[in-house]
């Protein structure tokens, strides 16, 4: 059973936590019975030393894609349109590669991540309001990652084309709008999209290698995708909101699953309508993350139980190895504050596993990342290059595979505490496809 939370060693554990896995700074809040609590850790800037404080603004990164979701289910609400309106019905110009994607794609498609179109284009439309636009049409010459509904793979683009669809319905700029059905109806007072907006603000700058990132944040064409700058405490008032009437009639029919996620080890097990869906011994978890330059961000909500009440937590970082930080982190709060354990991250398995490896060697590829796996002396690797508008911000990556069963596989980055998971599958038409990092990547040669 949960117990009391205790706000001084929460204080102290945070800092404690940031210098464990070499975290610059770290804003925490969690609602637990009925009160919110609000910590802060290190440093927004290792160059300026300015301290996190808990109404500090970081990036909240794709938790921003739950934000868009929410808009889309709004106007849902409205009778505006309807999950299974084809976006082309509301954008008659979108255009993809695929003509015939580009008249069924739906709109559940795009909150689902199973539109196949490929996710990763970071494209610097200008700092306009008409940035999204321009966007959308540059989404003509993207092509399909998958076909339309055959799996799970998460797609950048498809929430800036929702972020679109937002604009027209509302006739308003896709931040405006945001502002309009989300921001202001909630009383969020430390929410901003824009960076002139931010600045106004005690802000976080990423790092990368320990040093401040090159650039501080996305461009503002992503912005429904990604481009949300908050505070803890704002996050939590967001995430409780899902939990009640005070924004959407029914917000839980944004939890229904939509897909299973091929690769069910590294967020959860199923696709809602934005949001990522699992369960923890028996207990209801709705998640999401959020990764941009040199940020990292985790939004966990349990809805109450007949036993438990319920809990919303935000962990908001600026580098470092956040990805073993939030697990940690959650690990031990949800501990105290529900009484459950958090699923361990996948390792290896105790006794090697032997399988045919040369299967699985060659090419994948899809916007944004190009893969080659390899077999040298008998064991498996993975070489990463990230390719398009952000190849120069990240090194190429190479990590040795060790098989957990014929399809799971495991790898550690050089320096890093916790495992990645890739599990190789076939689709229907039996198409190998490779998943890593919520994403599916089509075997290519």
């Amino acid at each position: 059973m949960a117990g009391a939370v205790d706000p001084h060693r929460w204080h102290d554990r945070l800092a404690e936590l940031i210098a464990e896995y070499e975290v610059p700074g770290a804003n925490l809040a969690f609602l637990y019975e009925g009160e919110v609590h609000e910590f802060a850790a290190g440093l927004l800037n290792v160059d300026t030393g300015v301290e996190a404080t808990t109404d500090s603004l970081f990036q909240i990164g794709s938790i921003t894609k739950v934000w868009t979701a929410t808009q889309i289910m709004l106007l849902v609400e409205q009778g505006a349109l309807t999950l299974d309106t084809p976006v082309s019905e509301v954008l008659p110009e979108f255009r993809v590669a695929d003509p015939e994607v580009t008249k069924t794609v739906t709109i559940r498609h795009l909150l689902s991540h199973t539109s196949g179109i490929d996710g990763d284009l970071f494209l610097d439309t200008g700092r306009g309001d008409d940035c999204v636009e321009k966007y959308v049409a540059a989404c003509a010459d993207l092509a399909q990652n998958h076909p339309l509904g055959a799996t799970q793979s998460y797609c950048n683009s498809g929430f800036v084309v929702a972020g679109r669809v937002v604009e027209r319905l509302t006739g308003k700029v896709w931040d405006a709008a945001l502002r309009e059905q989300v921001i202001e109806p909630l009383g969020l007072t430390h929410t901003w999209t824009l960076p002139e907006d931010v600045l106004r603000f005690r802000a976080a700058m990423g790092h990368m290698d320990g040093k401040p990132a090159p650039v501080s944040s996305l461009m503002r064409s992503c912005g429904p995708a990604g481009l949300v700058s908050a505070r803890p405490a704002d996050v939590v008032a967001f995430g409780r909101a899902h939990l009640g009437t005070g924004l959407l009639a029914d917000p839980r029919a944004m939890w229904e699953p939509q897909v299973d996620i091929p690769n069910p080890h590294t967020l959860g097990k199923q696709w809602g309508l934005g949001w990522i869906l699992d369960e923890w011994q028996g207990r209801r978890v709705i998640s999401h993350g959020g990764n941009t330059i040199g940020q990292a961000a985790m939004l966990w909500v349990l809805p109450a139980t007949d036993t438990q009440p319920e809990v919303v937590v935000c962990s908001l970082t600026n580098g470092g190895h956040t990805a073993a930080f939030h697990h940690a982190l959650s690990t031990e709060l949800f501990a105290e504050l529900a009484g459950i354990a958090v699923p361990p991250v996948l390792g290896p398995p105790a006794e090697p596993f032997q399988t045919d490896l040369e299967r699985y060697t060659g090419v994948y590829e899809r916007a944004g990342s190009r893969m080659t796996v390899s077999l040298r002396d008998g064991r498996l690797f993975l070489l990463n290059e990230v390719t398009g508008a952000l190849a120069g911000l990240q090194p190429p990556l190479e990590i040795e595979l060790v098989a957990v069963d014929d399809t799971t596989f495991v790898g550690r980055p050089e320096g890093e505490p916790q495992w990645l998971s890739a599990v190789f599958y076939e689709l229907a038409d039996g198409s190998p496809y490779v998943h890593l990092g919520v994403r599916a990547t089509p075997k290519i040669a």
